[in-house]
């Protein structure tokens, strides 16, 4: 995922700052505690500055948010998972790549959209709305693996390629809430690699047969 990084103030213009900062402080300290100050002075602009882009926190909170979605777009489209031929291998191989990042200071693995979804879902709507767009559009990436999977493999199932990539995103979200509950990222390794297991019964058990699980 997008690391946090010392913001260099001469690099870019003042609006990609503050939401680079806000990318990297909001990860800490949560939505809530970030401050004006915290986010003016990680990207070393005026409080004037800031304004002017984001009159109110909420209109922070969802450029946020957007911005998330673009910048981890990119980093997805790039990632080693794609290279599989078997839409199959490339699901788990995305399962394998998540648990790969899962590394580091909680900060540099955990979701910015799902910690700000956490706080801000019924006190900020707009907010919520973003983090939505962001975790389901992701989603919505593995979907069309999905389906190739099930049809290669003449699949009937009870569930669909979409409800198994909105379920994806639920354990991994749940796996960021374990490893900061308990500060271990062992425990959100763990709960990935029984999201793998999961999925491979999922696909075998779909077998002439097998009954499913």
């Amino acid at each position: 995922m997008p690391r946090p990084t010392k913001i260099d103030p001469e690099r870019g213009d003042a609006r990609t700052r503050l939401l680079e900062a806000a990318r990297d402080i909001i990860r800490v300290k949560g939505f809530t505690a970030t401050t004006v100050d915290d986010l003016c002075q990680a990207a070393g602009v005026t409080k004037g500055a800031y304004f002017h882009h984001f009159p109110t926190k909420e209109a922070l909170g969802v450029a946020a948010a957007k911005f998330w979605a673009e910048t981890t777009t990119s980093y997805f489209e790039g990632a080693p998972y794609h290279r599989p031929s078997d839409p199959l291998e490339r699901v788990l191989a995305y399962v394998d790549f998540r648990k790969s990042i899962i590394e580091g200071e909680l900060a540099e693995f955990t979701c910015l959209v799902g910690t700000m979804t956490q706080e801000a879902y019924a006190s900020h709507p707009d907010i919520r709305d973003a983090c939505a767009d962001s975790i389901l559009g992701h989603a919505a990436t593995l979907e069309p693996d999905i389906a190739a999977a099930m049809s290669s493999r003449g699949m009937e199932a009870d569930w669909t390629a979409t409800s198994l990539a909105r379920h994806i995103q639920a354990v991994i979200q749940g796996a960021f809430i374990l490893a900061k509950a308990t500060g271990d990222a062992a425990l959100a390794r763990s709960s990935v690699d029984h999201l793998k297991r999961y999925i491979e019964l999922l696909f075998d058990n779909s077998q002439p047969g097998r009954t499913s699980p």
